[in-house]
């Protein structure tokens, strides 16, 4: 229980800075600061607090926090089609993607049945849209419309569903009543931390740019500066970890930090390329619920597979 309150605190001390340094530098003019590009930062770190209030719910209601996840990829996926237009041919295949599949993928979460969500979405429902949408009779782009809903409900709704999957998941050094929570809240809290880290890096540092066509903010410094300072940042936290040795924290801090940012730069090549910047408006004050898991969405099911294989219980 010191351990899961201990870890919440560190969580708050750790928000309380961020949100005190963003309402400084929107004060401080004289920087020459862009003004974008504080308001992004605010933005992420209200996206903080949001995620910590979902999260502190898993230390009491695991279901609720599945429930609650379940209806932020719905969210999600719901901006992620309305990036691209339809066509009829495509609607009764996605009454299935959103009534069905997306409920199904939370609920066997939910009961753990692992072998069965697993396997739900890259199979079944992957096979089933094509099929689908082959009925309807419109073979017009036929398989640009189907890779996007297919692409959109492995990403939004399978990638992020492992998650909330953490609560649930058995390793060989958990410890305490709460250790799935705090897995889960440190796994959220290193995506955010990450995310802030490679911006303030980025800001500092930046000055040879990853992609600038996708995104010409991001850098290579702000990467690997905000990787390590997350890696560091994990090994502190290693004693809320499954992980029985601190470079273990770390290393796995850092790839998170990795997926989180390719992440955010493959849903910034959708939306440039849909000529679109922003989606939603879900979370106050930022541009949309899609543009604040997109980093969950890649670094989720990495981190629970690798988290599994090397720490989980077999057998």
């Amino acid at each position: 229980m010191i351990k899961d309150w201990a870890l919440l605190g560190i969580v708050l001390a750790l928000l309380a800075l961020a949100t005190i340094a963003g309402r400084w530098l929107q004060k401080q003019t004289s920087l020459g600061l862009d003004d974008r590009s504080v308001d992004s930062f605010n933005s992420r770190v209200n996206a903080w607090w949001f995620f910590s209030i979902v999260l502190g719910i898993a230390f009491f209601q695991p279901t609720l926090t599945v429930l609650l996840f379940g209806l932020l990829s719905f969210w999600a996926l719901r901006e992620f089609i309305t990036l691209t237009p339809t066509s009829l041919g495509d609607h009764r295949a996605l009454f299935w993607v959103f009534f069905f599949f997306t409920p199904m993928q939370f609920f066997l979460v939910a009961r753990d049945y692992y072998e069965f969500y697993s396997i739900l979405i890259p199979v079944y429902a992957f096979l089933f849209i094509a099929a689908r949408v082959a009925i309807s009779g419109d073979s017009h782009r036929f398989l640009e419309r189907v890779a996007k809903v297919q692409f959109g409900l492995l990403v939004c709704v399978y990638c992020l569903s492992f998650a909330p999957a953490l609560l649930f998941l058995k390793c060989k050094n958990m410890d305490g009543d709460y250790a799935n929570a705090r897995l889960l809240f440190f796994f959220v809290t290193m995506v955010l931390v990450a995310e802030l880290l490679q911006f303030i890096f980025g800001r500092l540092f930046g000055k040879h740019l990853i992609a600038e066509a996708i995104d010409s903010t991001r850098t290579w410094e702000g990467l690997l500066g905000g990787a390590g300072a997350t890696a560091i940042l994990g090994l502190s936290l290693y004693w809320a970890t499954p992980f029985p040795y601190w470079w273990q924290a770390a290393a796995m801090s850092a790839l998170i930090a990795v997926m989180a940012s390719a992440g955010a730069m493959t849903l910034a090549a959708i939306k440039r390329d849909r000529g679109e910047v922003s989606s939603g408006t879900l979370i106050e004050g930022h541009a949309g619920v899609l543009n604040r898991i997109d980093a969950v969405c890649f670094a989720a099911p990495v981190f629970y597979h690798v988290t599994k294989y090397f720490f989980g219980v077999h057998g």
